[in-house]
């Protein structure tokens, strides 16, 4: 059995009050993968800073390489070489990755003077250990967030790392990305390295750890063998709660199409498209990242006008040549990014809810009524159960669920007939993804068309009522999800 790396012991945290961590235990192993899963605000980020030096603990010792630590600094989490990858990456966009690579050597080294050449070796070398194929010299904001992630990979590996913590990693990756980032943690498994891998991903977890430490609400649920593991447990593990596997029923759908595509078609990107969506319907479109999926989306609410075909809304022939155009016609569309396109952060939950709205919620005069907009925001957070002291606090003060509920409110507020939702619970932890599935089909059996474009199969499968499966910019497949199962849908994306 392979001996302990790190461990944690009795740790206790609180800010201002509220109880972060409540004494909990976790062990690592030298070369194992652990995963690390609980939804939002369990305690998982602030263990992960209490092991990396930037938190102290309130009580509670940290053990690395059986040396007891009750506080650790950064400086010395680094010198034995823990490395934490954070969600955000922690790179700098503007810079080279060369740059980007070498620069924290330079700084340790107390270099005054740059030398390129010798930064480039650095740089060269540490892309290799990982055989990572990159330009360099190329700025970093123009890479993918798939070669961000490889470069903060490379630059963890430059500092002797024992222990690399990535935190969400694959939050923005697709899935053939995922793939490869799973190939490069085998790889440094390999070479001995632990890793502790932080998700709530159900499919990872099984996929890639050997050990696995779940926790609630600043508690330790459990801990042990990923393969003791299955679905319905790690859901209540996580949650605490129950959930019933079934596929989504629609009510009666027999009329007329409420939304219908005919050879439609963008340049470059999709083309001969053909689709129906029915009144109460969820449609489901899925495929990898290029298969256009996306930039179909795009199109049908008005942001790349099409090229080609034509569509028709309850039977009529419309050209939705702007987003403008779109919501005039009462369709609706929830972005896959909704930190940079879906919401207005800084602002208040409160108008971040009622922002599509102003015109219908204000007097003749264009003064804001503010009884009927209390009303309609007692309404929404009632309704979505958006949860909240103070509808006023920013929008960046919720979860990641919570906020996609909020972008929800803004649309529907709208009355809307057909709402398209790109990547519904990306960053999403499982109970919230669970009560957001419920809500779409809840809306689709008040009548509302939906239409999920998603790489995510269980979400795909679990949510929707018909499938449609893009590849190269074309439909290859039609199903109904009660016919279909993954492996089929990926033989048919690949």
């Amino acid at each position: 059995m392979a001996e302990s790396l790190l461990k944690a012991v009795g740790i206790y945290k609180a800010f201002i009050g509220v109880q972060a961590l409540k004494g909990i235990d976790l062990e690592i192993k030298s070369g194992e993968i652990h995963c690390l899963a609980g939804e939002n605000g369990c305690g998982k980020s602030t263990l992960i800073k209490i092991i990396s030096g930037v938190y102290t603990p309130d009580s509670g010792y940290i053990e690395f390489n059986g040396k007891k630590y009750s506080k650790i600094s950064p400086k010395e989490a680094i010198s034995n070489g823990i490395q934490v990858i954070y969600q955000d990456l922690s790179i700098f966009p503007n810079l080279t990755v060369m740059e980007n690579l070498a620069l924290n050597n330079e700084l340790a080294d107390k270099r005054k003077l740059v030398n390129w050449k010798r930064m480039r070796r650095i740089a060269q070398e540490a892309i290799e250990k990982i055989n990572f194929h990159v330009d360099l010299d190329v700025q970093v904001s123009t890479l993918s967030v798939a070669e961000k992630q490889m470069i903060a990979i490379s630059r963890a590996l430059m500092f002797n790392a024992r222990l690399i913590i990535m935190d969400e990693p694959t939050t923005a990756l697709t899935r053939v990305e995922v793939q490869q980032l799973f190939k490069i943690i085998l790889k440094l498994k390999a070479q001995g390295i632990s890793i502790l891998f932080v998700s709530h991903k159900l499919n990872e977890v099984f996929e890639i750890s050997e050990r696995f430490t779940i926790f609630r609400n600043g508690e330790l649920i459990v801990t042990g063998n990923t393969a003791d593991l299955d679905s319905k447990k790690f859901s209540y593990y996580m949650t605490g709660r129950k959930f019933e596997e079934k596929h989504f029923v629609p009510q009666d759908i027999s009329g007329e199409p409420l939304f219908e595509g005919r050879k439609i078609g963008l340049s470059g990107s999709f083309e001969s498209i053909d689709f129906q969506l029915k009144k109460g319907e969820i449609l489901g479109v899925t495929g990898l990242l290029d298969s256009g999926r996306t930039e179909f989306a795009l199109s049908l609410f008005g942001i790349h006008p099409l090229d080609s075909g034509e569509l028709f809304l309850n039977g009529k022939k419309l050209h939705i040549k702007n987003p403008q155009v779109a919501v005039a016609n009462k369709i609706g569309y929830v972005p896959e990014d909704r930190l940079s396109e879906g919401l207005f952060l800084p602002q208040s939950i409160a108008d971040n809810i009622i922002v599509s709205e102003l015109d219908s919620l204000s007097r003749k005069a264009g003064i804001l009524d503010t009884e009927k907009r209390r009303s309609e925001i007692e309404k929404w957070l009632k309704h979505l159960s958006i949860s909240t002291p103070n509808a006023n606090n920013a929008c960046q003060t919720l979860s990641g669920g919570n906020q996609q509920r909020v972008v929800l409110a803004k649309w529907l507020a709208c009355n809307l007939q057909i709402l398209i939702l790109n990547g519904p619970t990306v960053g999403v932890d499982i109970g919230s993804k669970h009560d957001i599935h419920e809500i779409l089909q809840k809306l689709a059996w008040e009548g509302l068309g939906i239409i999920v474009i998603s790489d995510d199969l269980p979400e795909v499968l679990a949510v929707c009522s018909r499938i449609l499966v893009m590849k190269s910019g074309r439909i290859v497949a039609e199903m109904l999800a009660h016919d279909a199962d993954e492996q089929k849908i990926l033989s048919l994306m690949m």
